[in-house]
């Protein structure tokens, strides 16, 4: 089989996230809000959970919402013992994964039958504002790219990441946080003080054009400033859901194997088949 390709600098954001923590006041509110989201998602399921696991680069803010847990790192080979939890929480860091499938496996092997597993990362529209003034930026002064953000995938390819994994019962979903800072500036001190910076092998090594952040920051608020002046920044945040499996679960029934027509069921009259209507968007 082919190996999975490094995109990501493994060793480059272990650093990134040491200095992030080593900072005066590191930026991790991100973390703590989807701490909060994943707390009340959990208080709908009529479960109880006994045997926790949340994989995070950051246990401190983690293990406040779920002190009794156990907390293992986000490293490529997870430090989770097959089939020992009931409950297994991906936070917000499985966009840094190389092998994400092979994460989800990993999660899904952790479970017991039945399990949940729940997993936070960012999606494709993340900081899409940033992305677009950063590429017009550097084509500007360089006449070129090179990799700065670390792709993120959208909420129908990650769902499906959830079966090639195994689970049952897959549900993807997202919402968005819209952040404002003052500047664009701001905005990059932030990333930096979150860990969220270029990790990704293939980045340009050699230092930037000197005008590249401020030529940046000037085209983001031309395009993007809200009305007080201030820039946004959007967080795109996919939350995946699945279950391992087990035969008390739910099933689709076959195909073909309805004991009723469905027009019988609906009291409805079947029409011939007829050519399809076109649909008019004005």
């Amino acid at each position: 089989m082919p190996e999975t390709p490094e995109i990501i600098d493994r060793a480059a954001l272990s650093r990134f996230r040491d200095r992030a923590l080593k900072r005066q006041e590191p930026a991790l509110f991100l973390h703590e809000e989807l701490a909060a989201e994943i707390q009340e998602r959990l208080a709908e399921v009529n479960r109880t959970f006994t045997s926790p696991a949340v994989v995070s680069p950051f246990p401190q803010v983690w293990h406040r919402a779920f002190p009794s847990a156990i907390h293992v790192p986000d490293d490529e080979i997870l430090a989770l013992d097959p089939g020992a939890h009931d409950l297994v929480i991906h936070g917000l860091c499985l966009h840094w994964a190389n092998d994400p499938v092979g994460q989800l496996v990993q999660c899904r092997r952790a479970l017991r039958p039945d399990g949940l597993f729940i997993a936070a990362l960012f999606g494709g529209q993340t900081l899409h504002e940033l992305r677009a003034a950063l590429s017009e930026a550097e084509v500007r002064l360089t006449g070129g790219l090179s990799p700065r953000v670390v792709p993120m995938g959208e909420i129908r390819d990650l769902g499906a990441l959830l079966q090639r994994a195994g689970f049952a019962l897959p549900v993807a979903d997202a919402t968005q946080r819209r952040v404002t800072y003052a500047t664009a500036l701001h905005l990059l001190g932030d990333l930096r003080a979150m860990g969220e910076v270029n990790a990704l092998r293939a980045r340009q090594r050699k230092p930037p054009p000197r005008n590249l952040f401020p030529e940046m920051a000037r085209i983001y608020s031309e395009h993007f400033a809200t009305t007080d002046e201030r820039i946004p920044a959007t967080f795109d945040t996919v939350f995946l859901t699945g279950w391992a499996p087990d035969e008390s679960q739910q099933k689709p029934l076959r195909p073909g194997s309805a004991a009723q027509r469905l027009a019988d069921a609906l009291g409805a009259r079947e029409m011939p088949a007829s050519d399809p209507v076109p649909h008019r968007r004005d």
